[in-house]
């Protein structure tokens, strides 16, 4: 298949399928039939609300689905990648007890078992093997609800797909819940190019063992949908025959891939009433409907999810990915759909796709908005809506128009889209929201706008940020304004400034006028790039929000007098900060250590175990350090530092060169051509014991 503009459309409605279905099914999670019956009902539009939750959330059914695949890019987009590697990515993406995974212990929680597994050294399939975790461990649902993202980067390919879902299912997973995993690769990697539903079920069944459960389930279900019509007395079917009293564990493969089946069967290829019958039928609500949804999506595409009720608008693109790149955390459909489109270009040895020259919001999908939102806490604002439109665009097919009315000074317009946590997500959650911001002080923010030549009368444009301040509140910081005639253009370059350290929240376009104006804005794009010029130090006013834009890799951070305090208990943690788009730069930091084995500072850090590192160690000396697949030591120098001392370390990174300071004093200055280790952000190293830091910066090379 052609890895051409419909096949990008047919991954966006893939990605849309895969989180609608989530924050569907999510708020009642782990519900039986019944008792949605009783207190929902059918559920045909999101249900959020009259739980009280939030819709947009973090899920461990996104964020592994849309992490664990960076493997291939990784390990140089190679189709041969070993089921190790694919457990390297775990390593280095998960951070123990914090993110992705539901980690409910050894035994009970079948990916925190294989993590343990792959911690103590046990390499992949065995570590998710039956033979060393039984088989109720084993056959547990997580193979397959991570699998859609290994079925999109192989389109038309499902002999493929199903390789690929064997080789990463079986890092956690074996026996029936890799075979449920492969015949939904299967299925979703030909549905790019196959439209009959009973045509993909029986191309994927040929994928797995005849005397497997699921291939015999699967003969079951569309024996009972032949001969009855009702959904609900073939759901009953199914608890009868496969239901959880049958198989031992959490949440088993085999019931939920058999409510899968049976919605598709009865959902007579709708969007909406499939998934209105995966998740009206309780168990596994998200994962179930998670996978029905990018299914659905890949093969009808945008036009079977907008054929029902407005499931896109609510959701806005919106995503959250916390893992160990946190700089990644806040992210959206789009960035999601260009990251698995350009795995496939990979894999195929073509060039990646860079819509409008690789803006971060491009807005050249149909629909997309990218997270961008009218701002609702205004006083009395002028009212205005976002739209995806075709055209006013000068370096691609679409843009983003903001339909203003009754705007005027003090009244104006705004919309925005998040660089950071939003407030609305501050709170606890039962997936923590760990996440660095995408934007920061020094970098150089640039967009394009147009007014409509149909707007009544021109009005002052301009960018903004908002910044938790030291009291965890958000303050508004306006770029420079200028004046919007009717059918202009203007193009922005705004350097940001410095916010003391103080994390970014989010970013928009303000609209304002003197007379009301009423009319419309087109954003075109909007990006930055740079390195960042900023320091971070504890406010003094005791706000917290600034200790949430690191990335906590530690078994305890603690923000006290020092006022960072890092503690390990064993192995090594790190606290992180920063995006993966930073390349050339220095970072400083002033580091105490306590008791460890050793401490200091990484950069180009891409994880728990992709860095580069310059650390004080337990030996009496100095070592540069690359860790990647293992600890590599690149240089080492003698040096009698003492426990209790602090010492102002410096590391810059600048191509393949990599320099090192202590104290002024450059000890190290040496080249390195892994260009696996090219950008990153930065973090502060730990490793069995207690360290202090004081200050931390990061600047260009020449600043």
């Amino acid at each position: 298949m052609k890895l051409d503009q419909r096949y990008v459309e047919q991954v966006y409605a893939g990605v849309l399928g895969k989180i609608i279905g989530v924050y569907l099914g999510r708020p009642f999670e782990g519900w039986p039939y019944e008792r949605i019956m009783d207190e929902l009902g059918d559920i045909n539009y999101y249900v959020h609300e009259k739980l009280g939750l939030p819709l947009v959330v973090t899920d461990d059914d996104i964020t592994g689905t849309f992490t664990f695949v960076r493997a291939i890019e990784d390990y140089g987009y190679e189709r041969g990648i070993t089921p190790q590697q694919i457990a390297q990515t775990w390593l280095n993406y998960l951070i123990e007890n914090k993110t992705i995974l539901w980690w409910g212990g050894m035994g009970n929680s079948t990916e925190h078992t294989a993590y343990l597994r792959l911690k103590q050294g046990i390499p992949a399939p065995q570590s998710g093997s039956m033979e060393l975790n039984g088989k109720v461990v084993a056959e547990q649902i997580g193979a397959q609800i991570f699998i859609d993202s290994w079925a999109m980067i192989c389109p038309g390919d499902p002999e493929l797909a199903v390789d690929f879902a064997r080789r990463a299912g079986s890092v956690s997973h074996d026996g029936e819940a890799i075979y449920g995993a492969q015949v939904l690769a299967a299925m979703e990697a030909q549905a790019f190019v196959e439209q009959d539903l009973n045509r993909l079920l029986d191309m994927a069944v040929t994928f797995i063992p005849k005397d497997s459960v699921i291939y015999g389930m699967i003969e079951d279900i569309r024996e009972w949908h032949a001969k009855e019509k009702d959904w609900r007395k073939a759901r009953a079917l199914l608890e009868a025959n496969y239901g959880y009293d049958k198989y031992g564990g959490n949440c088993h493969m085999v019931p939920n891939h058999g409510l899968i089946i049976l919605s598709l069967l009865y959902g007579d290829d709708d969007f909406q009433k499939s998934l209105m019958i995966v998740n009206t039928a309780g168990w596994d609500t998200d994962c179930n409907s998670a996978n029905v949804g990018c299914l659905l999506g890949i093969k009808n595409g945008l036009k079977g999810i907008e054929a029902g009720p407005d499931y896109r608008g609510p959701v806005a693109d919106r995503m959250f990915l916390p893992t160990a790149d946190g700089g990644r955390a806040i992210s959206d459909a789009v960035i999601e759909t260009y990251h698995i489109v350009n795995l496939a270009r990979g894999l195929a040895g073509q060039k990646p796709l860079a819509p409008k020259n690789g803006a971060r919001f491009h807005f050249d999908l149909p629909g997309s908005v990218q997270g961008f939102m009218p701002e609702a806490s205004i006083e009395s604002q002028g009212t205005v809506t976002v739209e995806n439109v075709i055209g006013y665009s000068a370096l691609g097919q679409r843009s983003l128009a903001m339909r203003y009315k009754q705007v005027a000074t003090g009244r104006p317009a705004r919309v925005a889209t998040s660089t950071f946590i939003p407030e609305d997500a501050l709170g606890p959650s039962h997936y923590a929201l760990i996440a660095s911001p995408t934007l920061y002080p020094g970098q150089i923010v640039k967009a394009r706008v147009s007014g409509d030549p149909a707007n009544n009368r021109e009005v002052d444009c301009s960018l903004y940020v908002k910044v938790y301040d030291g009291c965890d509140e958000l303050q508004l910081v306006r770029g420079p304004v200028v004046q919007l005639l009717p059918g202009a253009e203007h193009d922005f370059a705004w350097l940001i400034p410095d916010t003391d350290g103080q994390p970014i929240a989010e970013i928009g376009v303000e609209i304002a006028s003197g007379p009301r104006a009423d009319g419309t804005v087109y954003l075109d794009y909007l990006t930055w790039d740079g390195v960042p010029e900023v320091t971070w130090a504890r406010p003094a006013n005791g706000g917290t929000t600034w200790q949430r834009a690191w990335v906590d890799g530690l078994d305890q951070l603690i923000f006290t007098h020092e006022p960072y305090r890092l503690i390990q208990n064993e192995g090594t943690g790190l606290m992180m900060q920063g995006t993966r788009d930073w390349d050339d730069y220095t970072v400083v930091a002033k580091v105490t250590p306590h008791m460890c084995k050793s401490t200091g500072i990484a950069a180009r850090v891409q994880g728990m175990r992709r860095y580069l590192a310059l650390l004080l160690c337990d030996d009496g000396s100095v070592q540069l350090v690359k860790e990647l697949d293992g600890t590599h030591v690149l240089d080492k120098v003698a040096l009698d530092w003492e426990l209790g001392q602090t010492y102002e370390l410096r590391l810059e990174v600048r191509g393949e060169r990599i320099r090192g300071w202590v104290d002024e004093k450059c000890l190290f200055d040496v080249q390195d051509s892994d260009s696996n280790l090219a950008s990153g952000g930065i973090a502060l190293v730990c490793q069995e014991g207690r360290a202090a830091c004081h200050t931390v910066s990061v600047a260009p090379i020449d600043a």
